[in-house]
């Protein structure tokens, strides 16, 4: 389960409308559950892991702004995983989305797209939109869901039955029972749900050892754990000896062809988006390693689109920024949980501040803010961004409308975006000393993070707040920090040619 799985908003459901018919055929099914804990995620990444090893090429995703269980997809798929979150990007995109992740990578056999919370859960006030239904309708694809009948008999019927005629137009076409008990117990449930006319495809016993680690802020990303891929291998031979993959595989091919085209990075970012040079192009470093995870496909697409190069480098380990780096990207992870190994590579912070003080075009978001920070619980940071980092008691979550206050590497002034908030961390800021800052986004009205500009340029080339954003929603942010990308790397060039 993951934390995730709470995030919820307030914004009423947009009428925005699919682009024009192009008709891919794409089996696919979504993995949802009557409510988080039933085990959506083992399910999920499991029939991916066991789908592929039978060979078949397999795109996973993840309803909701969550970037810890497309981690695990990432493993169990050989692909990136990818997110369909209306809420971020549109619901407009979330087809589209889909028809592109899932050619991005090379074909696809079969698509699995693993839900949020309960099937009908989504932003709060919102008449479920974002939920798994919600996704589930805009894409067109049949449900299977993953029912923890741990605690219950003849009820899970009741709950099948509910969730498959609650909302009309939501095909729930099958379901997998988790932690049957004993044969007995399962003979009880299955002949229960005969009744509601929904196959049961498969019994998961209990079984701890298919069961990621949790901490503060849910799963333990894969990319931390050094057993994750043999994890998963595993998962895929309990997946396969105990669920009828075939019935699986007849329910995602008897998905209807989506009648709408692929979202493409260039087409998102119109004029600015620029053709594959002669020559290299300006290279934009992006944070990557344990402790910074968190970080969107379409991100890097948008960044190639718009002419640029993203190199990834490990805060962890790199001892200095990437050669010719002309932009610099921090996404999101856990730079609390490896305070002290961030702190020890002075070499890198030190590269880091450099670069950033002299006008380096820099997007932080969240982990990202508080690298950038003067310290993490009492460990040196880079020292850059006028705040303490330390955890806190309480997590920081939910969806979020945002509107930038001032010019900066990301937008003009008004800017508007839509991003969500995942942390247990802050961040207090160091008024005194630092002229001219003013906040990152104003979040529901509320300031957050900081704009800056150490270089005296006139816009704000650092931007760091908690906010995760999706680009492939908000394209005019990968085209304005391409534009500061492209601008400072012809002042680099300039400077290099008249030394």
């Amino acid at each position: 389960m993951s934390a995730f799985e709470a995030a919820l908003g307030r914004l009423p459901r947009t009428s925005d409308e699919p682009q024009e018919p192009a008709g891919t055929a794409l089996p696919r099914l979504v993995v949802s559950a009557p409510g988080s804990g039933h085990g959506k995620t083992t399910l999920a990444t499991g029939l991916m892991a066991a789908l592929r090893a039978r060979g078949l090429a397999v795109a996973g995703f993840k309803v909701g702004p969550d970037f810890i269980d497309p981690g695990y997809h990432s493993l169990a798929t050989g692909r990136p995983g990818r997110n369909l979150d209306p809420f971020l990007t549109s619901q407009a995109l979330v087809a589209p989305l889909l028809v592109h992740g899932a050619a991005a990578d090379g074909p696809t056999d079969v698509a699995v797209i693993e839900g949020v919370m309960g099937l009908f859960d989504g932003r709060i006030g919102g008449d479920g939109y974002a939920s798994t239904a919600h996704v589930a309708s805009l894409t067109r694809s049949p449900i299977v869901l993953a029912l923890d009948v741990s605690h219950m008999t003849r009820t899970a019927a009741a709950i099948v039955h509910g969730l498959a005629t609650f909302e009309p137009g939501v095909r729930v076409a099958g379901v997998v029972l988790n932690k049957a008990a004993s044969g007995r117990h399962m003979r009880e449930v299955w002949s229960a749900l005969e009744a509601t006319g929904v196959p049961v495809l498969g019994v998961l016993p209990r079984d701890a050892g298919i069961e990621a680690p949790s901490r503060h802020l849910g799963l333990v990303p894969a990319a931390e754990r050094d057993e994750a891929a043999e994890s998963i291998a595993l998962l895929a031979e309990r997946v396969a000896e105990h669920i009828d993959l075939d019935h699986v595989l007849a329910i995602a091919r008897s998905a209807p062809d989506l009648e709408v085209p692929a979202w493409d990075a260039s087409a998102a970012l119109g004029a600015a988006a620029r053709p594959v040079p002669d020559g290299p192009r300006p290279v934009v470093a992006v944070a990557a390693g344990r402790a910074f995870t968190f970080r969107y496909a379409e991100t890097d697409e948008l960044l190639r689109a718009a002419g640029l190069e993203p190199v990834l480098f490990d805060p962890l380990t790199s001892p200095a920024l990437p050669a010719g780096s002309a932009g610099l990207y921090l996404g999101g992870g856990f730079p609390e949980v490896h305070a002290e190994a961030l702190s020890a590579n002075s070499s890198l912070r030190e590269d880091i501040r450099r670069a950033v003080t002299a006008g380096l075009p820099t997007v932080a978001e969240c982990a990202g803010m508080l690298y950038l920070s003067a310290s993490v619980d009492g460990n040196e940071m880079v020292g850059v961004v006028p705040g303490v980092g330390s955890m806190g008691p309480r997590l920081t979550l939910g969806y979020r409308t945002a509107v930038a206050p001032g010019d900066s590497v990301l937008g003009l002034p008004g800017t508007r975006v839509t991003g969500h908030e995942f942390h247990r961390t802050t961040v207090s800021a160091d008024e005194t000393d630092r002229p001219g800052r003013t906040a990152a986004w104003l979040l529901d009205g509320t300031p957050d993070g900081f704009a800056l500009d150490p270089a005296g340029t006139g816009r704000a080339t650092l931007h760091a707040s908690y906010l995760h954003t999706h680009w492939a929603g908000h394209p005019h942010l990968a085209a304005r920090f391409a534009e500061a990308v492209h601008a400072y790397a012809a002042r680099a060039g300039s400077a290099r040619q008249a030394s």
